[in-house]
């Protein structure tokens, strides 16, 4: 592989801001009702190192909390468990990864490469953040309600640091499990990412206590314990620890074995949401952190999988309890309230971010699903008022006195608005690179299951001339990859520009269009995949004449490297050459939550397992193949690729192989900028 393709102006200038990334405010939050918006960003386009910053909501002021490279000059070595966190959240900035804020709002707490800070966030003065001494490596530091104490994970054991005292102990038992930690299914399928929770007393916690001993455990990705499909998964149980003692929530773990969310009502009750294996109920449980015993607040139930909505279960202002739900046809995702549709049957809800002076906030599509808008919602009636309007993708963070719209739009940079009680506005800057392409894909909604797509040409493309087609797809469950946010559009416009028709299209079994249409990939990945994306191709070649269907290729990464590998190992008439990047080839060898929510238990569907397993076909194979993996890829495991590629070896079916030494799922550093040049050389010489 070529290793300075980065000559190439738009692919270097990618890989030096981070996609684009860099100097974007992330990770914002609100305190004192509205008051304050916290968040982190860079200095600039081409520093990766995040800093934490503030905003007066009320004067438009902006200050800088954090310097990191003052803090930490020398940088040094992130822990294992942030760098595994990194990985679940695909963050690849440098810098603070994340922060956390006392109650109160006056102090926020950070890890930088394993050391612990704390800053205080007062307006008067100078911030000057203080290093709090802790036996290391410190990952995940949380402060109570007034910041004098600060808990945190280290080496699988939970610490608190009482700041006033200076003294450091550990609260968690010796007994070999993991305590204060997300295990790997919650952080990279369930949405939960954190372990732990302090009361608002500040002296008791909640943590998870995560026992990971019957897991098989691979070396990818610095060594860890992986739920494999059919397989055990981690035992997780919900702990109180308090200064009186140690308490256990009880509910059915066996039923339901999830935990998926969880936090503190009051010193008196606690909240989590728990799911059984298949993920077909969520229950929303309150539980008497004296005693541990539970009672159910909530239940929701699916025939298939229950289609979460992040935010609910929530309790609104009233005291009434927000749950998902959607429309008896399954047309569009709702919300219930106690248990009633509450939310207009044309509002296809996608989550709900909170409460605005007296409103609901959510974010939800209507008859577009490539874009989304801000909502207000009535309490009351349930009546919608859209925030925002025209092509976009427009998500939000809200507080009671405050509220900020990430806005971004075709053609147009993204901007971050504050809307301040009371009507004012202020700009949340960012100093990130402007994005160098305005695109202008495209949209339709082809074959009868009005499946989105998308068509992006080179610039200056003449009418009438023939052009290959590039497929560049994801086509997994839980993802959009047709969309009107500029930013999804700037790298396929480059691959347009190298003499590509690049064709997206969200198949079946994807995010955002519905839940029926999401729920048509039930226990049928390879099928339904494959033949939406075959009818789509023909459809769209029908619509664009400067799509030459003798010519197609396809790229896809993780489930989009399955979905290119399995194109050109069933489809051979319809697709001519194909990268697959990080493709799981069999689902039996993936982990538990992702692959039985939509596939069920091996051992009760071997079938669906067979039909959707790669291997199988590998002496069909009769097309040009690229098979791409990162080595230490600790989601889709490099075995998966190995593995095909063995059995395309046995049967004498040529191939070709790209292994990347040191390089994870998510391609940071350049790497990606960087694959897209080889894969053009590839695709290049077959086509």
């Amino acid at each position: 592989m070529p290793l300075d393709p980065l000559s190439d102006p738009f692919l270097a200038l990618s890989a030096r801001t981070g996609r684009f990334s860099y100097g974007a405010p992330r990770a914002a939050s609100f305190a004192e009702g509205g008051g304050r918006l916290f968040f982190l960003r860079s200095a600039g386009p081409t520093d990766p190192y995040d800093d934490l910053w503030v905003l007066d909501t009320a004067t438009g002021e902006e200050r800088q909390l954090t310097d990191c490279r003052a803090l930490a000059p020398k940088r040094g070595e992130l822990p294992l468990l942030e760098r595994q966190l990194r990985e679940r959240v695909r963050l690849v900035a440098a810098g603070i990864g994340s922060y956390a804020l006392s109650g109160d709002g006056r102090f926020a707490v950070f890890a930088l490469y394993g050391r612990l800070f704390r800053v205080a966030t007062s307006p008067d003065g100078t911030p000057q953040p203080q290093e709090i001494p802790a036996p290391g490596p410190v990952f995940d530091p949380r402060p109570n309600a007034d910041g004098s104490r600060i808990a945190y994970v280290s080496e699988d054991r939970l610490y608190v640091v009482d700041c006033d005292r200076d003294v450091t102990a550990q609260v968690s038992p010796e007994d070999g499990a993991r305590w204060g930690v997300a295990e790997f299914a919650a952080a990279e399928e369930l949405g939960r990412s954190r372990g732990h929770w302090w009361a608002p007393d500040g002296r008791t916690l909640l943590t998870a206590r995560v026992d990971e001993s019957a897991l098989p455990r691979h070396d990818y990705g610095g060594g860890f314990a992986y739920p494999q499909a059919g397989g055990p998964n981690a035992d997780v149980r919900l702990w109180v620890l308090g200064e009186g003692g140690h308490v256990r929530l009880e509910w059915d773990t066996a039923a339901h074995p999830y935990v998926t969310d969880a936090a503190w009502e009051s010193d008196t009750e606690i909240r989590f949401a728990v799911q059984d294996r298949l993920q077909r109920e969520l229950l929303w449980l309150a539980a008497d952190p004296a005693s541990g015993i539970t009672r159910v607040l909530s239940r929701t139930a699916h025939a298939l999988w229950v289609e979460q909505v992040p935010g609910t279960p929530a309790q609104l202002a009233d005291g009434r309890i927000l749950s998902p739900g959607e429309t008896v046809d399954g047309g569009t995702q709702t919300l219930l309230v106690d248990g009633r549709p509450f939310t207009a049957p044309e509002l296809n809800v996608r989550s709900f971010a909170g409460e605005f002076e007296g409103s609901l906030v959510v974010e939800a599509a209507f008859d577009e699903p490539a874009d989304q808008h801000v909502v207000l919602v009535d309490p009351a009636s349930g009546t919608a008022r859209p925030l925002t309007e025209g092509p976009g993708v427009h998500a939000a963070v809200a507080s009671a006195g405050a509220l900020l719209i990430v806005s971004a739009v075709p053609g147009a940079q993204v901007r971050r608005t504050v809307r301040v009680s009371g009507g004012r506005e202020r700009e949340l800057r960012s100093l990130a690179e402007p994005l160098p392409y305005a695109v202008a894909p495209r949209f339709a909604r082809v074959t009868e299951h009005r499946l989105p797509a998308q068509v992006v040409l080179p610039r200056g493309h003449a009418a009438g001339e023939l052009l290959p087609v590039l497929l560049d797809v994801y086509g997994g469950p839980g993802a959009q990859a047709v969309t009107s946010d500029s930013r999804a559009q700037q790298h396929r416009q480059w691959w347009a520009d190298q003499g590509f028709a690049v064709v997206t299209v969200d198949n079946r079994g994807t995010a955002n269009v519905s839940p029926a249409f999401a729920h048509a990939m039930y226990r049928d990945f390879s099928r339904t995949t494959l033949d939406d994306q075959v009818a789509a191709l023909r459809e769209l070649g029908s619509l664009h004449p400067e799509l030459d269907l003798s010519r197609v290729a396809v790229r896809g990464w993780s489930y989009g490297g399955y979905l290119a590998a399995l194109a050109v190992l069933r489809r051979p008439d319809v697709f001519h050459a194909a990268v697959a990047g990080a493709p799981p080839t069999d689902f039996r060898e993936y982990d538990t939550a992702y692959t039985e929510r939509y596939l069920g238990l091996p051992e009760e569907n071997p079938e669906v397992y067979d039909a959707d397993s790669l291997r199988g076909d590998a002496a069909g194979l009769s097309r040009p193949l690229l098979l791409v993996h990162g080595l230490a890829d600790d989601n889709v495991h490099p075995t998966h690729t190995f593995r095909l590629s063995e059995a395309l070896t046995e049967a004498g079916r040529q191939h070709e192989l790209l292994t990347l030494p040191g390089v994870s799922h998510m391609t940071p550093g350049g790497v990606r900028e960087q694959l897209m040049t080889h894969d053009l050389g590839f695709l290049k010489r077959v086509l």
